[in-house]
């Protein structure tokens, strides 16, 4: 395995590299987010970028991308010193970024969001036809097929990443920085965007490919460079590299990529979901019909799917945060909760690890210890006739960042916004996990974390189940769902359409109930 170091830096500027961030430096309150680090991107080549959550690496992109300014360092293009001040100069230099967290107007148009601050215009005069027809053009071309007149607020979060895609390949950039672009894509959209990738750098694209899924990495890279709370640990050529000796470099030991669990022992049903239908804001077809399904204590049951197809809209009605129709019924440890408030069904036995970390998760101008709590200020334990008891949050707060490893620069009192995607979602995992629940709803519980943290969480979410838990998983991970899973639900256009066992099904049989190729009949789908 040979290393690239950073001491290899060509001084005299050559155009070997289209990209070289030389000696960056940033920091924050309280961390070093990228201690004097050099990456050097080849021209055509696809370059990806390992590390844990926290490593620096979204930090390091917003410096190329202009939206963070380093302390120390400086950026080359083709061999030319530049200055990158903000997102505009990143654009004029041909430098495009698909970011983790969408930038996007949700009040906007897919198509309104994708042409923002590149509007083509005649003599001040919008020409948004030839704009929607470029977009459904690129959109056709790629794969990455979008409604340019939906409102982003009312798309799925795999829809609007598509959106960002689009918005980058809009603007015609060479040099393309996707992070944590297969997030919330399903295997199949993967698989095209792994395509499509291949084929911008063979178009002569160069590409910085942040991901944590080495699958990914080993597939589609031709080298990675990694980081490790900040530092730079080495560059590697993919072709001379394992899934394991990356993974042993991310996180600094040997990683488990199998989940330990024993043979589930299901008790009493601790959800019952009887006829529930939800109706689509989207389209006039129901987004959830007429469900029927049971979750019982000491199992893990997985809703599998491909994105939209009524999994956000069927865990919303079940927590709260939408109204099923008439006739629909959710009954949890024998009561009727469907027309119960948020708070009632999180105080009686409900957690929920939501899709939208953002939007449901957290409240992102809040600090740490604040969202930490946020579910449970009022009672006793943190508080007493009103007055928050501020000692008992610290020290709780410090107890879960420890157990769950969430990395802060300024610990409990770090703004949310301001932690890394995988540290949000860490942070929320910690707190709904720790409360006391007869049911778990976990919804992309893993979404952006690294193995490590991965294997951890699974752990956890086992452990949940074996102390007498129910588990209702979503997940559009294969891996996550064939090795966590007890029993796997399909739901294929609003309709359960098959129960798999993950012990005697295949990657392949599931693919095709996800897709709608296969599909049981009603009475041999128990979902019990």
């Amino acid at each position: 395995m040979s290393n690239e170091t950073k001491d290899k830096a060509p001084v005299n500027g050559g155009s070997e590299y289209v990209i070289e961030m030389r000696n960056i430096t940033k920091e924050f309150p309280g961390i070093i987010a990228n201690d004097n680090i050099t990456l050097q991107l080849k021209r055509g080549e696809i370059h990806a970028l390992l590390g844990e959550n926290g490593a620096g690496k979204s930090t390091l992109m917003s410096v190329l991308f202009g939206l963070y300014q380093p302390e120390k360092g400086e950026i080359y293009k083709d061999g030319k010193k530049v200055t990158i001040n903000d997102p505009n100069d990143a654009n004029a230099l041909g430098i495009g970024m698909v970011h983790q967290h969408f930038k996007l107007v949700d009040v906007f148009t897919v198509l309104d969001n994708i042409i923002l601050g590149v509007e083509p215009n005649t003599l001040g005069f919008l020409r948004k036809k030839d704009a929607r027809r470029r977009v459904l053009e690129l959109s056709k071309n790629y794969g990455l097929n979008v409604d340019p007149d939906a409102l982003v607020e009312d798309i799925t979060v795999g829809m609007q990443q598509r959106t960002e895609i689009l918005k980058m390949l809009y603007r015609d950039n060479e040099i393309l920085i996707f992070d944590e672009p297969t997030a919330v894509l399903t295997p199949q959209e993967i698989t095209e965007l792994m395509h499509i990738i291949k084929g911008l750098a063979a178009e002569g694209k160069s590409i910085l490919f942040i991901s944590h899924k080495l699958n990914e990495i080993m597939e589609v890279a031709d080298r990675c460079t990694v980081l490790r709370k900040g530092k730079y640990i080495g560059t590697v050529n993919i072709s001379e590299t394992t899934k394991e000796e990356l993974s042993n470099m991310m996180v600094g030991r040997d990683v488990k990529f199998s989940v330990d669990k024993d043979e589930a022992k299901p008790g009493e049903a601790v959800l019952e979901i009887k006829h529930l239908t939800v109706k689509s804001r989207v389209h006039k077809k129901n987004a959830v019909n007429d469900v029927n399904l049971t979750v019982r204590r000491g199992e893990i049951v997985c809703i599998a799917g491909i994105d939209g197809n009524g999994q956000t809209e069927f865990v919303n009605a079940i927590t709260g945060l939408e109204k099923p129709e008439p006739g629909s019924t959710i009954i949890l440890k024998g009561e009727d909760v469907t027309k119960k408030s948020i708070r009632y069904k999180n105080s009686h036995g409900i957690s929920h690890i939501p899709e939208d970390r953002h939007k449901h998760g957290l409240v992102l101008d809040y600090n740490l210890e604040q969202n930490i709590v946020l579910q449970r200020y009022f009672e006793d334990e943190f508080q007493n006739h009103g007055f928050i008891k501020f000692d008992r949050v610290r020290d709780y707060s410090e107890m879960l960042i420890d157990k769950f490893d969430v990395r802060s620069g300024q610990g409990p009192v770090t703004p949310a916004r301001s932690m890394s995607g995988g540290n949000q979602q860490k942070a929320i995992v910690a707190r709904e996990l720790d409360r006391r629940h007869d049911l778990l709803i976990a919804v992309q519980p893993t979404r952006g974390l690294d193995v490590g943290a991965i294997e951890y969480i699974h752990e956890q979410i086992v452990a949940t189940r074996d102390a007498g838990a129910a588990v209702l998983l979503v997940s559009l991970e294969l891996d996550e769902v064939m090795s966590l899973s007890d029993r796997i639900l399909v739901m294929y256009e609003g309709e359960i359409t098959g129960e798999l066992d993950p012990k005697t099904t295949t990657v392949q049989e599931l693919g095709l109930y996800m897709a709608g190729a296969k599909r049981q009949d009603k009475k041999e789908v128990t979902a019990e």
